[in-house]
């Protein structure tokens, strides 16, 4: 699009269109007040209404909606989360406060992926280094709540039906009483390989001659099948106390990966989890709670379907076996000091990553030789933190915490690296001080100074993935250090009656930053770089009249590698959004404007190519009658060419520039739920 100059002036237009509307007589959405009231400025967070209303396959899909959050896209299902530009291990994912990692070196089941919609309630997210509850918050948080349990039965059933023979389908059944309650469900989705905007399958990106392409029977199979199972049940011993325990089950089977050389034949994860919290234990402590817990995912990747299988003898040419284990405790407690209260605690946890891959040509004279792309690498981190939330006034409050952790990392099996050092530990301290001021009764002023840390993961330590010239070698790198991020954040909320607004600005100055790199024409690796990110956001909702709101959203970041001289890699354009919604409480229409500008701060010395500025239109619709819900829509309406810039990644299983997996196509969806 040569025209993408005009994008940030038409949101400014018409945001500034909302902000005089302000008057209007309606009563504001119930996302107003929450985010009005009870949102921090450096928070967000998304309901499972709204992931219900869209055609979002799995959670990171759900939250590119949201202000500063992007994905990278690898197939139809299993996108990344990328928060204001850090992603991967700079950012910390956790399901009901247990840390989930995934299994793939090359991020086919990132950590959200583990998680059904219909397990979850609501979905937070802190931006920068402000979460020190939890080791490894150095970019932000996005913590995944899941659903309750309320007293008497009630029950969810939802079914999602859409192009391709998009399939998602939910149950789950729940009974309460004052002394004990239980939960089960069950999700299984399923799809075709979805079309782009051009006509053609988002696999069909190969050219006929390419090793990577799909072989023909294959290249329209199914793009991915899951299903999930999950129980919880929860006793409250007295009124003040509860203990709950709870298990999830999730098979993903024949995963389509067309960004990668490979695809997924499984994923399987367990994830176990049991909490223990009683209040009001003194007039001194407040609250007092224990958490366990344990996941494990095994997963499966190989090119059997790709022309690259073909003659084969095992009938794959490379596959990659790989297992993670995360094994966590945690202790904390909130105290009555002074006028205001501490948080304190302590946690422990320990993460196994285990990963083999063979290959047909890894040598002609011994082919198909397991080399230890991962080394059985164990991880333990052990840490302590307190907080204490100070009112000081009613118009002043002043947040301050400290946290220290001491990592041990050792692999246990031999690779390339390991020969040199096969073990390693840090040390590690982040702070953060947060003051927020309300001048006024509607306004709300946030200052944010922090210290986020992060230890090297043991990809970036130990991975070796030798190959012959002209292949490129990809290897960890054993002396890699934490990476430090120091970051200001200055931020404003002012929210009425029927108004919402949010801006923020941030600057991130990055210390021994882990950045992938190209070390020499054959060989790919990891270095600590010093580097800068800064951006801002704006997000606002308006009441206007005849039950009208209008909603817009802008987010911008830019990274710089000081070192370099040049950009960070993998960084996301502008981007804005702009909606116009009828909501009577019984029945919704909303028409999305979605825009994003090129993307020519690119990274050269990976060969990272501009990306081309885009804009689609979303309609959807809907309507509540009791317990009964439908409500549907059309993605892309007009049936929109593009690609996001994050749409590849850059190592030796991606596909190589020039092989982006494309946005979807025209999409229509209709869901139906019924609630009791």
């Amino acid at each position: 699009m040569k025209k993408q100059g005009t994008v940030p002036l038409v949101l400014f237009m018409l945001l500034g269109t909302s902000l005089s509307a302000a008057g209007a007589d309606n009563v504001m959405l119930d996302e107003i007040i929450v985010r009005g009231e009870k949102e921090a400025s450096n928070q967000e967070s998304l309901t499972i209404r709204e992931v219900r209303e869209s055609p979002a396959k799995d959670i990171g899909e759900a939250l590119k909606q949201v202000e500063g959050i992007d994905i990278v896209r690898k197939g139809a299902i299993a996108n990344d989360l990328v928060l204001r530009g850090f992603q991967r291990d700079n950012i910390n994912v956790l399901v009901d406060g247990a840390k989930i990692f995934g299994a793939c070196p090359s991020r086919m089941d990132p950590p959200a992926f583990h998680v059904d919609f219909t397990e979850v309630e609501q979905i937070k997210i802190v931006k920068g280094p402000y979460d020190i509850e939890n080791p490894g918050s150095m970019g932000g948080a996005v913590e995944i709540q899941s659903k309750q349990q309320r007293k008497g039965f009630s029950s969810d059933l939802n079914l999602t039906y859409g192009s391709y023979n998009a399939v998602n389908g939910s149950a789950a059944a729940s009974y309460g009483t004052d002394t004990f309650d239980g939960l089960l469900g069950y999700a299984y989705k399923r799809s075709d390989v979805p079309k782009s905007g051009d006509g053609r399958l988002i696999t069909d990106i190969y050219p006929a001659t390419s090793p990577n392409r799909y072989r023909p029977d294959t290249v329209d199979s199914k793009a991915y099948e899951i299903n999930t199972g999950w129980t919880r049940f929860g006793v409250n011993p007295t009124s003040s106390s509860r203990s709950e325990i709870s298990y999830s089950y999730q098979d993903a089977e024949h995963v389509l990966y067309p960004y990668l050389k490979m695809d997924a034949d499984y994923d399987r994860t367990h994830r176990l989890n049991w909490t223990y919290r009683i209040e009001k234990v003194s007039p001194l402590v407040r609250e007092l709670k224990l958490q366990a817990y344990w996941n494990r995912v095994s997963h499966l990747m190989n090119d059997s379907l790709r022309q690259s299988s073909a003659g084969q003898p095992r009938g794959v040419s490379m596959q990659t076996d790989a297992t993670t284990q995360g094994v966590g405790v945690k202790m904390q407690g909130s105290l009555a000091v002074g006028t205001g209260t501490l948080k304190s605690g302590v946690d422990y946890y320990n993460r196994n990553w285990d990963a083999v891959n063979q290959r047909a040509m890894f040598t002609m004279t011994n082919p198909f030789t397991p080399v230890n792309m991962i080394p059985d690498v164990f991880v333990d981190n052990g840490g302590m933190f307190a907080e204490y939330n100070l009112p000081l006034g009613e118009q002043v409050n002043l947040k301050a915490g400290i946290r220290g952790d001491l990592t041990w990392v050792k692999a246990e099996r031999s690779n390339t690296l390991t020969a040199v050092s096969n073990s390693t530990d840090f040390a590690e301290v982040s702070a953060n001080i947060q003051l927020t001021y309300k001048p006024l009764n509607d306004v709300e002023l946030f200052l944010g100074i922090g210290r986020g840390t992060r230890t090297p993961d043991p990809e970036e330590l130990y991975i070796d993935l030798p190959a012959s010239a002209p292949s490129v070698t990809w290897r960890g790198n054993p002396d890699l250090k934490p990476t430090i991020n120091h970051e200001a954040d200055l931020g404003m909320k002012y929210a009425t009656d029927r108004l919402y607004l949010n801006t923020t600005l941030f600057y991130s100055d990055l210390t021994d930053y882990v950045n992938f790199f190209q070390a020499s024409s054959t060989l790919k690796s990891y270095q600590n770089i010093e580097a800068t990110m800064w951006g801002a956001e704006l997000g606002s909702q308006v009441s206007l009249p005849y039950d009208l709101f209008l909603k817009g959203s802008l987010s911008y970041t830019e990274g710089r590698n000081t070192d370099g001289g040049r950009p960070l890699p993998e960084i996301p354009p502008l981007k804005g959004m702009m909606a116009l919604r009828y909501d009577n409480g019984t029945f919704f229409a909303e028409a999305v404007e979605n825009m994003a500008r090129e993307q020519d701060r690119v990274d050269a010395g990976l060969n990272e190519q501009p990306t081309a500025g885009w804009a689609t239109t979303d309609l959807k619709a809907g309507y509540n009658y009791k317990a009964l819900s439908v409500n549907g829509g059309v993605y892309n309406l007009f049936d929109k060419q593009y690609y996001s810039h994050l749409s590849y990644q850059r190592d030796p299983f991606a596909s190589g520039v020039g092989f982006k997996v494309p946005e979807n196509g025209r999409t229509f969806y209709i869901t139906l739920a019924y609630r009791f």
